[in-house]
């Protein structure tokens, strides 16, 4: 059997990691299309000039807000005007991914630069493409991994603890998936089986966010760089990354993609519906009342939802989430990779049991 893992090229962090950005730069090229969203642009100018250095002079272009083929087509119309020889995205995961998708059209190698950690999108040879409204679309699969990913830790503390945590909800599913993954022998993001490396990074991904998820929480609250909150970064950004990618996608995010179909869940953000995943997961692959008491635990001790309410569906019936459910087992989609066979049904009845016992813990309380 053939296993394949994958990684990027490069990758920096620590506090203050920003600071080589030109350097790094330099070693690509020397006339860079940066991208950065609108938080970056009104708050982080400065520190992006300082890292820019000599190359300080540089302009940045604003991205739209939606990683969606309009928005795709219109930045590398600027890069095919402007002749740039590398392209850079600074900020959250969409932007992140419009970047990359834009480099890779334009055949330019791509520096990432996420200002939160909140996805585990940055090192991934993948951009999740949305219509202009934010319905999930497609899996865009690029021919290789950025080349370089700075995460500066000191900016990621400075974000709002909501994208922590939502980091945390994505990361949480990495193991998940991937075990799904390893049992059925399904092809990972490049379409052959992971190797012993992925699983094993999944399953580390796992572990930290258990062991220091409620001290990086406490950390981020307290705008304090502590190693705890340096593991859970690298987990949520690095680990997970490799995790999903190298071991293998399954019921977590397709149930995900199926709750983007809703637009209550809209408001909401990709971890915190992927934490509705794994939960709703755990009942769909029969895991053990124990696994599934630290899974919960978790969710409800650093404030990822565990409930359908929580993501905007409370009032949502039977046939709403059914909407949902028919998305998530879509021809093609990941959720295909559990070792059990899954139906639209079964994903609704996993929803409800989830959603159920989310209820009966908060009643606890």
């Amino acid at each position: 059997m053939i296993t394949t893992t994958i990684f990027p090229g490069r990758y920096v962090q620590g506090a203050n990691a920003l600071k080589v950005l030109g350097e790094e730069i330099k070693r690509l090229g020397g006339n860079p299309l940066i991208l950065v969203d609108l938080f970056v642009n009104d708050n982080l100018k400065d520190e992006i000039q300082e890292g820019l250095g000599a190359l300080a002079s540089v302009a940045m272009e604003v991205f739209g807000g939606e990683c969606c083929d309009p928005e795709i087509e219109r930045l590398n119309d600027k890069v095919t005007a402007a002749g740039n020889d590398v392209v850079v995205g600074i900020g959250g995961g969409k932007a992140l991914d419009t970047a990359k998708a834009v480099a890779h059209n334009a055949k330019l190698p791509i520096i990432i630069v996420p200002t939160i950690a909140s996805t585990d999108a940055p090192c991934s040879a993948l951009s999740v493409i949305y219509t202009p409204r934010g319905e999930f679309l497609r899996y865009l699969v690029l021919p290789r991994n950025p080349d370089v990913v700075i995460v500066d830790s000191l900016i990621v503390m400075k974000a709002p603890s909501r994208f922590l945590v939502s980091g945390m909800g994505d990361a949480l599913a990495t193991w998940f998936e991937a075990e799904s993954c390893r049992i059925r022998r399904a092809g990972n993001m490049t379409g052959r089986p992971g190797s012993m490396t992925a699983y094993s990074l999944a399953e580390l991904c796992f572990e930290t966010l258990l062991e220091y998820g409620e001290l990086a929480l406490s950390a981020c609250e307290s705008q304090a760089v502590t190693p705890a909150l340096e593991h859970v970064i690298e987990a949520n950004t690095l680990l997970s990354g490799l995790g999903f990618e190298s071991g293998g996608l399954a019921s977590c995010h397709a149930i995900h993609n199926g709750l983007t179909a809703l637009e209550e869940t809209h408001s909401f953000w990709h971890g915190e519906k992927v934490a509705i995943g794994v939960l709703a997961s755990l009942f769909l692959t029969d895991k053990s009342a124990e696994l599934i008491d630290a899974v919960y635990e978790f969710c409800q001790a650093i404030g990822l939802p565990t409930t359908l309410t929580d993501i905007g569906l409370g009032d949502a019936d039977d046939d709403r989430l059914m909407i949902a459910a028919k998305a998530a087992c879509a021809e093609g989609e990941t959720i295909h990779n559990e070792p059990s066979e899954v139906d639209p049904q079964i994903v609704l009845w996993a929803l409800k049991a989830a959603n159920a016992e989310g209820i009966r813990r908060k009643q606890r309380v």
